[in-house]
């Protein structure tokens, strides 16, 4: 009995060591304990972060909206590489327009600091603090202290780059039926001053720089879609045009946002798989004794004070900033022209990856699967995806020069989809699809002109997403559907087509097929509207229809 309680307290004694020695992320373990922190095998920045912090509140000059984990492990990345050069003297600021939460539970109780933790191929795992986020901010005006010091950050001259990935989601203004959203059209009314829907926020705060001298600055997107910095000029100059016909705003804001010597909105091409927390690392971070790995849950959405992704990473950008930019080249950045991003951006978007991650993601879904890299062994869907690749998309790629498109693909073909230490699923990469597919595949079937009637694989893929919109897997069982805003519409649609009744959806996919908003062309102008539907009944003729649709 003594001998057993002897055995207890010694047991307690070194589990509260052992809870002593875990690794908290903030600034204050990570001077005190470094020696502890290099020993687990995780790198920190060399710069002297309060003299960073200084520099920023004092002339900030990057602020960022959105602060999810691309941003997280690749963008402040960016910026750690040049702060720890001594290429850059400030680090940055994000702002959350989305997800005040992510400010109040992500950033804040962690210092602004995340651990990023690399997957490679062959199971191994890098791991890095990245501390050049030193503000977090709530981008509403509810939130009285982050909007007045976002008013701060916007009327400072030094303000060079507000750079964005708020996903192209996010730069919308209007409804399904072409209606302003009903918060973007209050403030449309009452101004910049009352502004509450997010792309109005960020509106008032370039009207603020604008009354404060009109200085120059870039609206730098860096989201996957096409032409992004058009997204977010479109957005801004529809607020400028509205305030200024309302009255409620100066008509010179609007030449302000339209002259490229004071406000520009470079496009750009972003490129690395940041998939939600992994379980797998979250337990080896345990393991290591990091002791911040439980999932932060908000109302809209999970995360953790880690961020994991690939190793693979490219970010292409129109070199044109009134204001000066951070070195980003020496960052491994590429700057160029408008027309280069263009190219690069067609070749990934719409070509080498994302339609390869479109087809994966609706056939995944159907067929049960959970992982991207479990899907690159099943013969048809790694037959799909290369056809759509190499047989249909690289005939009609440009060659940007800065990267090569055969290579690319191969790299991700080989390399980075087939990679089981990533943890990305196709439930993830299917979210927002319907703002996806006008890019992914109907920029290519627009470069085939005339002979766009005799593609195959991507019309098959085109109905796979219809097949998988109503919610019902290749076995006939019922599954959750990813978010998307056209969700409810393009279910109505849909409504009364059964599994086992091809006759059930005849005339019912034409009020998608033809919408030009969703694919950028009428699908049955272009001769393959009457395919995909051929194809989609092919898919509901009964279970295990899309298994067998896929062999043929």
């Amino acid at each position: 009995s003594v001998a057993y309680g002897m055995l207890l307290t010694a047991r307690a004694v070194s589990y509260k060591k052992e809870e002593l020695m875990m690794l908290h992320l903030n600034r204050q373990s990570l001077k005190e304990n470094r020696a502890e922190w290099e020993k687990a095998g995780i790198t920190l920045y060399s710069y002297d972060d309060e003299a960073v912090q200084a520099a920023t509140q004092q002339a900030p000059q990057w602020v960022h909206f959105g602060g999810g984990n691309i941003f997280r492990a690749f963008i402040a990345a960016l910026q750690q590489h040049l702060l720890n050069k001594g290429l850059a003297k400030t680090g940055i600021i994000t702002a959350e327009t989305y997800d005040e939460e992510v400010i109040e539970k992500v950033y804040r109780p962690f210092d602004n600091l995340s651990l990023a933790v690399t997957m490679y191929a062959d199971g191994r795992f890098e791991k890095e603090v990245i501390g050049s986020v030193m503000e977090s901010v709530v981008c509403r005006p509810d939130f009285k202290a982050d909007w007045q010091r976002l008013k701060d950050i916007f009327t400072n001259p030094s303000l060079q780059v507000a750079s964005f990935t708020i996903t192209e989601k996010g730069y919308k203004l209007k409804d399904y039926a072409g209606n302003f959203f009903p918060a973007v059209a209050e403030d449309m009314k009452k101004g910049p001053e009352q502004a509450t829907s997010s792309m109005g926020c960020i509106a008032a705060l370039a009207y603020a720089r604008y009354q404060a001298g009109a200085y120059p600055f870039a609206f730098l997107s860096l989201d996957n879609c096409s032409h992004n910095g058009d997204k977010i000029k479109e957005a801004i100059l529809t607020f400028a045009d509205e305030w200024a016909a309302n009255g409620v705003a100066d008509k010179g804001f609007v030449d302000y946002v339209n002259d490229p010597q004071k406000v520009t909105f470079p496009w750009s091409m972003i490129d690395k798989i940041t998939p939600r927390s992994s379980a797998k690392v979250q337990g080896y971070l345990k393991e290591l004794g990091f002791g911040d790995t439980e999932l932060i849950h908000t109302e809209k959405g999970t995360y953790a004070a880690f961020v994991n992704a690939e190793n693979a990473q490219y970010l292409v950008i129109e070199d044109t900033f009134p204001n000066g930019r951070p070195a980003l080249e020496q960052a491994g950045v590429i700057f160029t022209d408008r027309n280069t991003v263009d190219k690069v951006e067609r070749m990934k978007v719409c070509t080498c990856l994302n339609p390869l991650h479109t087809a994966m993601a609706v056939y995944g879904c159907l067929l049960g699967y959970t992982l991207i890299a479990d899907e690159m062994k099943d013969p048809q869907i790694k037959g799909l995806i290369e056809k759509i690749g190499y047989q249909e998309g690289l005939p009609v790629v440009t060659n940007p020069g800065v990267l090569n498109p055969e290579d690319f693909i191969k790299e991700v073909l080989e390399q980075r989809l087939t990679n089981g230490n990533l943890p990305d699923t196709p439930q993830r990469i299917a979210s927002d699809t319907s703002q996806k597919v006008g890019i992914r595949f109907g920029e290519t079937i627009k470069a085939y002109g005339d002979k766009a009637k005799d593609l195959k694989y991507i019309p098959l893929a085109i109905a796979g997403w219809c097949r998988y919109l109503l919610a019902v897997d290749d076995e006939g069982k019922h599954f959750e559907l990813s978010p998307d805003p056209l969700l409810k519409d393009l279910q109505a649609a849909l409504e009364g087509i059964t599994l086992g009744n091809p006759d059930s959806a005849k005339g019912k996919l034409k009020s998608i097929l033809a919408n030009k908003d969703i694919f950028g062309s009428d699908l049955y102008e272009v001769g393959l509207g009457e395919k995909i539907e051929g194809y989609f009944d092919e898919l509901i003729v009964g279970p295990h229809a899309v298994r067998n649709t896929l062999v043929k």
